[in-house]
């Protein structure tokens, strides 16, 4: 594991032995000296790996109130603490810095990053989610996206005191645990969907074996048998790439207690209902989707580009899905479980069934 992280003084130089990869970059100091003195009392420490590239960004991550970081080419930094992505003023790069940055941060994920393969996605050893985008991919400079996780091990007292969810919906929730329902969890980007599904699967018996499948491994689950696996990209033969729905195999064949394949976004669907339908119970898996009435068009597209009919779609996820959940975020960044329903079949198509007195 990274040692924790420790923002260097701005007149301290760089150690005599620094390879020219880690020297500090070149771009204005003040916003991060700035910064620091804003710095909360209680900063969040390492969640980057301990290297002078990343000291510009290390504290604005610090604060425990950001949830996202975002770095638009070279002159344009966002920070996210709840109220919206809101400009870092006075921040400036150059272009050769934030592509440096880039491959710094892919690379402590374990990927590679350059002109061959522009676009990637890693989680860092601290569950930092990133994404980078290289030019001329990203026609404005590159692109830097940083999810920072709001909990190291997500549980339902942490929700609880966070208010995502109340007294009543967490003992409907532990229930739900208990009798080993599937579960689709649902909303928008930064919901908390991973949250919630970590703070769940953390809930289930401890005897229980939890084999989850992601195409970039997320969650962080306080779980005492809890294993992961994770796509891995072709090389740049096109050779070597594993995918989701070898995975599920492989999954199949290590006797899991709990199986759970990470969110969907495409084709991946199919992996998704094919393992809560195997007859493991007490699955899950997560999706975007605006409001739980758009969650039946939502799995009909995605179920369109694995090849999936209408109807086989609506047959597949009634059987495989008895719970979905519907996340939100509200303007003030709190995230709440607001809406829970079945899905059903109405005619040959899936429909939903919204339970009107639950959430409480």
């Amino acid at each position: 594991m990274p040692e924790p992280f420790v923002v260097r003084p701005r007149a301290a130089p760089a150690p005599a032995s620094a390879s020219v990869s880690r020297a500090a970059p070149a771009w204005d100091r003040e916003p991060v000296e700035e910064a620091q003195r804003a710095a909360p009392r209680s900063p969040r420490t390492g969640l980057l790996p301990d290297d002078a590239r990343f000291a510009p960004l290390a504290p604005h991550l610090a604060d425990p109130d950001t949830t996202d970081v975002f770095l638009n080419g070279a002159d344009s930094l966002h920070v996210d603490r709840g109220r919206g992505a809101e400009p870092v003023e006075g921040w400036r790069a150059s272009d050769d810095d934030v592509r440096d940055l880039a491959v710094a941060l892919v690379a402590a994920g374990g990927r590679h990053i350059d002109d061959a393969s522009p676009a990637v996605d890693v989680r860092l050893p601290s569950g930092v989610r990133v994404h980078a985008v290289l030019p001329p991919v990203a026609t404005a400079g590159t692109l830097v996206s940083l999810r920072i996780p709001r909990f190291a091990q997500p549980s339902l007292d942490a929700l609880e005191r966070h208010r995502t969810i109340d007294a009543a919906v967490r003992r409907r929730l532990e229930g739900i645990v208990a009798q080993r329902e599937n579960i689709l969890i649902t909303g928008a980007a930064g919901s908390g969907k991973t949250t919630l599904l970590a703070a769940l699967l953390g809930a289930a018996p401890a005897t229980d074996r939890i084999v989850t499948i992601e195409d970039v491994a997320e969650l962080r689950i306080d779980h005492p048998h809890h294993v992961a696996l994770e796509a891995r990209q072709a090389n740049l033969e096109g050779a070597g790439g594993i995918g989701l729905a070898r995975l599920v195999r492989e999954a199949l064949r290590m006797r899991p207690d709990r199986l759970v394949v990470g969110e969907c976004r495409g084709e991946e669907v199919r992996e998704l209902l094919g393992a809560l339908n195997t007859g493991h119970d007490g699955g899950a898996g997560t999706l975007h989707a605006n409001g739980l009435d758009d969650v039946p068009a939502r799995l009909e597209a995605l179920g369109a580009l694995a090849g999936l009919d209408d109807r086989a779609l609506a047959r597949q996820a009634v059987s495989a899905i008895g719970w979905v959940l519907h996340l939100e975020r509200a303007q003030d960044g709190a995230r709440r479980l607001t809406a829970a329903g079945r899905l059903h079949i109405d005619g040959d198509r899936l429909a939903i069934r919204r339970e009107s007195e639950w959430p409480a």
